[in-house]
């Protein structure tokens, strides 16, 4: 294939990512900036080629032009995070992802100066160590009564789905969202089912190969007690309503 070719695809690849040259260049360890394989001047590095596969899935022989199929699904793409950021100690920060950032979020998984440009702290407690954690702010009411909108909760970083627990909590990072479910894995197939608290939600299935990103919810921060201890008596007498009802409905049979 002309190297042109190769060239405009590589470039593609980088806009889909939504990433500067700059920053494409350091995912992918390039010394300076992708900008001469994208002008052609400059033959796509074997090495390259090998974290294009490892860190997006894509098809070496897609890229070079040998084939139609764009990605490889070998096994379960990768789910820790892309990018960490430490303190001037040298320690990893807890990076705090607001409502607002949440929705560029997806877009910028590789994108080390977005995530620089985002609030971050530590909590020195033993809790917190040797691990990577990532704070999420809660938005909308789908896990009520556990979590409420605009709580902060923070998140785990999980290595790979044999870590995953069924029926345990994670903020679920896929190309254009981010979910806070319960999970529950199909030992038969590559889909999961992600389950709402609130039962107002019916599950959602997705496969494995759409997740970027898996943290399990290990603690939350919350400001307003009274009003989550009211919305927990609201959401037990809506609960017990509903099982009144199907009562009612069983015995008029």
């Amino acid at each position: 294939m002309p190297i042109e070719e190769e060239s405009k695809r590589f470039k593609q690849l980088r806009e889909e990512l939504n990433l500067t040259q700059a920053a494409f260049a350091e995912q992918l360890g390039i010394s300076m900036t992708t900008a001469d394989i994208e002008r052609g001047r400059t033959r796509i590095p074997g090495q390259v080629v090998k974290e294009l596969l490892k860190q997006h899935n894509i098809n070496p022989l897609w890229l070079f032009g040998e084939s139609g199929q764009k990605y490889l699904r070998i096994g379960d793409a990768a789910i820790n995070p892309k990018v960490v950021t430490v303190d001037n100690t040298g320690e990893e920060n807890i990076v705090m992802v607001n409502a607002k950032a949440a929705a560029g979020y997806p877009l910028n998984l590789g994108d080390t100066r977005w995530f620089e440009s985002l609030p971050a702290f530590s909590i020195p407690l033993p809790e917190y160590r040797n691990a990577t954690f990532r704070g999420f702010q809660v938005d909308g009411d789908s896990m009520m009564p556990v979590l409420q909108s605009d709580e902060w909760i923070v998140g785990k970083a999980v290595e790979g789905w044999d870590d995953v627990k069924n029926n345990r909590m994670y903020v679920i990072v896929t190309a254009d969202s981010i979910l806070v479910k319960k999970i529950q894995k199909n030992e038969k197939s590559t889909f999961v089912s992600l389950i709402s608290l609130n039962p107002e939600y019916a599950p959602v299935s997705v496969d494995r190969s759409e997740v970027r990103e898996l943290w399990q919810v290990n603690s939350k921060l919350t400001f307003d007690m009274e009003t989550n201890a009211a919305n927990i008596s609201l959401q037990n007498i809506h609960q017990e309503m509903k099982e009144l009802k199907e009562e009612v409905r069983k015995l008029a049979r």
